[in-house]
């Protein structure tokens, strides 16, 4: 009953993910979702708009981590992943010592190892769904934040010094205030990895 019960919710979870993304592709969706949170996440704004971006970032980054780490195997996926490089590894030196019966018996492997990477993409693929469902609505806020509220705070970069958080760009093409989540972010969720003691980290 149980599993029948979470499937559903994977399901609906899945389908309810991948709505949102759809609708975030639209401006209007975007500015309403974004207006919507704003009730919740009004309050942030006393601080600076980098210190709330980097909040922000906390909270996804938290989140996020706590999502995979309670519905992907890890131990599973790590004995998965050592196993597809053992293998690939194997048919590689096979192919350049032409061992035709060392290449025939690991081809007949070949399947099962499929299965194996088919098995671990479906393990990652899963807590998308719940991620995107409370990123897609703080990416709102955040867009909300960047052109309804403050479209010309500034922050100090270093490389790049002073940039508008909404309009100016880093690498020619990536905006700013992306850029600062994205690097906040990244960097937060790393720690929280180590923290839980996940694999891949």
């Amino acid at each position: 009953m149980k599993g029948k019960l979470k499937d559903v919710l994977d399901k609906v979870a899945l389908i309810a993910g991948f709505g949102l993304i759809l609708g975030f592709m639209n401006q209007g969706f975007r500015e309403s979702l974004g207006a919507t949170m704003d009730y919740l996440f009004n309050p942030l704004t006393v601080f600076p708009v980098y210190i709330v971006i980097f909040v922000l970032a906390v909270i996804t980054g938290l989140y996020t981590s706590l999502i995979q780490k309670y519905t992907i195997d890890w131990e599973k996926t790590k004995r998965a992943t050592e196993r597809m490089k053992q293998f690939q590894k194997e048919f590689k030196e096979a192919q350049l010592s032409e061992n035709k019966h060392k290449l025939k018996k690991l081809e007949e492997q070949r399947g099962g190892i499929m299965e194996m990477q088919a098995e671990v993409s479906k393990q990652q693929l899963k807590p998308m769904a719940y991620i995107m469902l409370v990123t897609l609505p703080i990416f709102g806020w955040l867009y909300y934040l960047m052109f309804t509220l403050y479209p010309t705070a500034e922050i100090v970069l270093p490389f790049y010094g002073l940039k508008i958080l909404s309009t100016d760009r880093v690498l020619k093409f990536i905006p700013v205030w992306i850029f600062w989540y994205a690097l906040c972010s990244m960097s937060v969720s790393q720690i929280i990895r180590k923290a839980l003691n996940m694999g891949g980290t």
